[in-house]
């Protein structure tokens, strides 16, 4: 039912609401407060302290005094007392609280506490004569919108507990609720909006908490179901061919490739479709699981492809890949959006007459034009820069290809099983031998000079550097070196003997990959950089990543930007600059000096920053989360992955009468990816 039928919303208030995304009574219902103040708690004035906030129970014992220190501020104080001592209540511009307020009255209050020497005051405070749940209680503080108020929204808030609180659909099967202690859904409700105490939040809580996880990791599991159940998949020959080829490359694989790559074998080997995740940290080798598994596939007869989020790195792949592959006849190309129109033509033909056995590109690849002969493997490489509907178009490119997705975004491994929740998952936890760890370095703008000396005597002895800079122009409200700034200041003037390169996001793909070229080839010595270089790019030769206001990047972003970087023989370094002397930030920085763990550095920039900065849950096709956080709450969801599999296991399509409830809400809350659920 639209918002309109909750008393006290007009159409007014309903656009309003709308801008908080509440279009329904259930909206609004769901729509939880971001924090609490306790005004339950009622103190004694003889008890207060400076800077707390406190309920009193008082007695107006005196008359208002006005103070106009300066134009434009009035200051208005009215006398108070209780059975152990006196206070002013004190408020700005608000010379009309004299009117609502007599010699002698009885009032509660609620306001922080300023001491001046003997005299207590309470500064702006809410105060009321009668009981009108203003003072005496817990009270929701919610996420707001302009010309919209707290008190107006707790009102709007009040009306619809009152009205539609009770009538909302239990989806919780009794025998859960039961085995887990969880409260109905009605009482969960009315608790998280005006919670008794403390221990009725936490409980209503818990219980919405479990729920919004529950639907969530059903909805997942239904749709990797319906992905088995659909796409029967490619059932590949087992072959010895593969250990051969693995016995000639120039390196050992570690036992996590090894490991890796033989759950990847197993999955080609079965009737039903692979969707696997590799995740590895950067530099722990996911692209030779990759190519083992390419060869798998050309020796059953398939062709494979690649497809890679930049021009750069689907070139850099290429280049590798079809140099492990020179010596067997198989043929790879190259499809990226740079190519001259002839050479596309001709990639195009070959690829449909199945010349090609490996195809490595860019979106391009998945353009309509773009047909396979016998398409048997699909990868994608660096899957956080793909949204979920790209990956299955590149699906549709075969019939019921086996998929291979890989990321250097570690991701602790419960909520990896969300995220990716359609995805079986391997983890690359080891590094190859012999790579030196970078050193790391985190430094205040004091030593900025220091640094600049430190460079060029890297870049002297035949080294290169990358500078990276989190905007590309500069803002008025941040006060961050912008990229195109600090590149004129350094060509002209700190690096002026140097060649120094610019890239950045806003320039075309051609310039972006040209520049690249450049540094590759040794024509660049100092690249400054925004984030663009986070992903894939190898230049053994650059041994030096310095980052200006390290503060204002995600840890795992720091890490993937410090990975560009220790991939040849020299030692390298990360130098952090960091612009902030907070505590936090401080904390942040010694994490990347004392960990080179991409496992343990994303745990800890959940920890730090919370999981919405972290994930973009759009590109991965997930609905919003309203009350639940993927971190904090990590037993609740273990719990909700347990009870999920559990469900599934007696009522695999939910059509029990017990389980309908959930079968209707699932179907709700993935309204966009209905297509995908195993109900169709």
């Amino acid at each position: 039912m639209s918002i309109q039928y909750i008393k006290g919303v007009g159409p007014k208030r309903a656009a309003k609401l709308k801008k908080l995304n509440i279009y329904s009574i259930e909206d609004l219902l769901y729509f939880i407060p971001r924090e609490y103040e306790d005004r339950a708690n009622f103190k004694l004035i003889s008890q207060c302290k400076e800077g707390e906030k406190v309920s009193l129970r008082v007695r107006v014992c005196g008359y208002p005094s006005k103070l106009r220190p300066r134009k434009n501020l009035s200051i208005l104080k009215i006398p108070v007392k209780d059975e152990t001592g006196m206070a002013n209540l004190v408020w700005f511009n608000q010379d009309y609280i004299t009117r609502q307020l007599s010699m002698g009255d009885n009032i509660t209050v609620y306001g922080k506490v300023n001491k001046f020497g003997s005299e207590t005051q309470i500064v702006n405070p809410v105060f009321e004569k009668g009981n009108q749940n203003k003072v005496g209680t817990i009270v929701p503080i919610y996420p707001l919108t302009e010309n919209l108020t707290n008190n107006e929204m707790i009102k709007i808030m009040n009306n619809a507990l009152k009205d539609y609180g009770d009538r909302l659909p239990e989806i919780l099967p009794y025998y859960i609720r039961e085995e887990l202690n969880l409260m109905p859904i009605g009482e969960a409700i009315k608790n998280i909006h005006l919670p008794k105490d403390k221990d009725s939040y936490i409980e209503a809580r818990r219980r919405l908490v479990f729920e919004e996880l529950l639907i969530l990791q059903l909805g997942l599991l239904l749709i990797k179901n319906r992905t088995k159940e659909i796409n029967r998949g490619i059932q590949f020959s087992p072959t010895d061919a593969v250990y051969d080829f693995i016995d000639k490359l120039p390196f050992k694989l570690t036992s996590a490739q090894e490991r890796v790559f033989g759950e990847i074998e197993r999955d080609m080997e079965k009737k039903e479709q692979m969707n696997r995740l590799v995740q590895g940290d950067v530099g722990s080798g996911k692209t030779i699981v990759a190519v083992l598994a390419m060869f798998k596939a050309w020796k059953s007869g398939y062709q494979s492809v690649l497809m890679a989020p930049t021009e750069i790195l689907a070139q850099q792949h290429y280049e590798s890949i079809s140099s492990m592959f020179s010596i067997y006849n198989i043929n790879c190309e190259l499809l990226i959006g740079s190519l001259s129109s002839k050479k596309k033509e001709q990639v195009l033909v070959d690829l449909k007459e199945g010349n090609i056995h490996v195809l490595i590109g860019t979106h391009a690849i998945i353009q309509e034009n773009v047909e396979f002969s016998k398409l048997g493997l699909a990868i994608t490489d660096e899957q956080h820069r793909f949204g979920v509907k790209q990956r299955a178009i590149l699906n549709q490119k075969g019939d019921s290809p086996d998929i291979l997705v890989m990321t250097a975004t570690p991701i602790p491994r419960t909520l990896a099983l969300i995220l990716y929740g359609d995805l079986d998952i391997s983890i690359i936890d080891e590094m190859p031998p012999g790579r030196k760890p970078v050193e790391t370095y985190a430094v205040g703008i004091s030593m900025t000079d220091r640094v600049n000396n430190f460079v060029k005597k890297q870049i002297l002895e035949g080294r290169q550097a990358y500078i990276v800079c989190p905007l590309i122009e500069e803002s008025d409200t941040l006060n961050v070196k912008a990229a195109e700034e600090l590149y004129i200041s350094f060509k002209d003037n700190i690096y002026r003997d140097f060649n120094v390169g610019l890239l950045h996001g806003k320039m075309r793909p051609q310039e972006k990959d040209l520049i690249m070229e450049k540094f590759k080839n040794k024509d660049i010595d100092i690249l400054i950089s925004t984030t663009v270089i986070e992903v894939g790019v190898n230049v053994p030769n650059a041994n030096i990543m310095v980052i200006y206001n390290a503060e204002r990047f995600g840890l795992a972003q720091l890490h993937q930007l410090r990975g560009r970087v220790g991939r040849g023989e020299y030692q390298s370094y990360c130098i952090l600059i960091n612009g902030s002397n907070s505590k936090i930030s401080r904390e942040r920085m010694r994490i990347l000096q004392k960990s080179s763990d991409g496992f343990y550095i994303s745990e800890k920039d959940l920890e730090l920053r919370g999981p919405g900065e972290f994930f973009g849950t759009k590109q991965h096709g997930l609905p919003d989360l309203k009350i639940a956080n993927l971190f904090t709450d990590m037993n609740v969801l273990k719990l909700a992955q347990k009870k999920a599999d559990e469900i599934l296991d007696i009522d695999y399509l939910l059509l029990k009468e017990v389980h309908f409830p959930l079968r209707q809400k699932i179907i709700h809350t993935f309204g966009d990816r209905i297509d995908e659920l195993i109900f169709n």
